[in-house]
């Protein structure tokens, strides 16, 4: 599905410049479900954003089902984001002032479906994942791990091929991570979709097929998980 080719990425600052990714080469298998880990400030989360067409590398090449991603206007990369990839981030990043069921119907507003299909896929979205009672809430009214739960339906508003996941576990306690990573196993092993997660996290690593560790921006191991 995925296949870089001697990615780099480079900030530009006042002090100098600062390359988050170095070289990275890999494939990334359809189907699979690859970690990634690596010290802070390894280039992990710039990676999964390279991935979803968000951060635009300073050299080589992100290729898609073979397409080169960067080679694309904004605005056909811009589909292709809205298209193929959900997000599922650390902090939610659900809106304020929408309900539950509304804020999973945002990513089909630049669809081309009617809005009665989009608030029926939304209603079936939330109740699949143990929120039909919730729908009308403000995200506010929401535990944290229901919050996660509509931000992973929201991802799945569009039935997009790949899940990119930032952290995904990172502001829940035990218990509703290892709920939140078995969803996402699920929508793996049961749906076939590519899964990419980030993780600071030993254990939840060890959930997908294929561990990729960072350090300073390179790729140091990519090695099969027993997940």
């Amino acid at each position: 599905m995925f296949v870089l080719e001697g990615v780099s990425k480079a900030f530009v600052n006042r002090r100098g410049s600062v390359h988050a990714l170095r070289e990275v080469s890999l494939k990334v298998e359809r189907g699979s479900f690859l970690t990634i880990t690596g010290p802070s400030g390894s280039g992990k989360t710039t990676l999964l954003l390279t991935f979803g067409g968000l951060i635009r590398p300073t050299g080589g090449r992100v290729m898609f089902g073979g397409t080169d991603l960067f080679s694309l206007s904004e605005g056909d990369l811009a589909q292709h984001r809205n298209r193929n990839v959900g997000f599922v981030l650390q902090t939610f990043n659900l809106v304020p002032y929408l309900s539950a069921l509304e804020n999973v119907m945002v990513p089909m507003l630049f669809s081309n479906g009617s809005n009665g299909d989009s608030r029926k896929r939304a209603r079936s979205l939330m109740d699949r994942l143990g929120l039909s009672d919730r729908c009308d809430h403000l995200p506010r009214e929401l535990s944290v791990g229901q919050q996660q739960r509509v931000a992973i339906a929201r991802a799945l508003a569009n039935d997009p091929e790949v899940i990119l996941a930032d952290e995904p576990t990172g502001n829940l306690d035990p218990g509703l991570s290892t709920e939140i990573l078995e969803i996402l196993r699920d929508l793996n092993v049961k749906e076939g979709r590519t899964v990419i997660m980030v993780t600071h996290s030993p254990e939840a690593a060890r959930i997908g097929s294929v561990h990729l560790r960072l350090v300073d921006g390179a790729c140091v191991s990519t090695e099969p998980t027993n997940g």
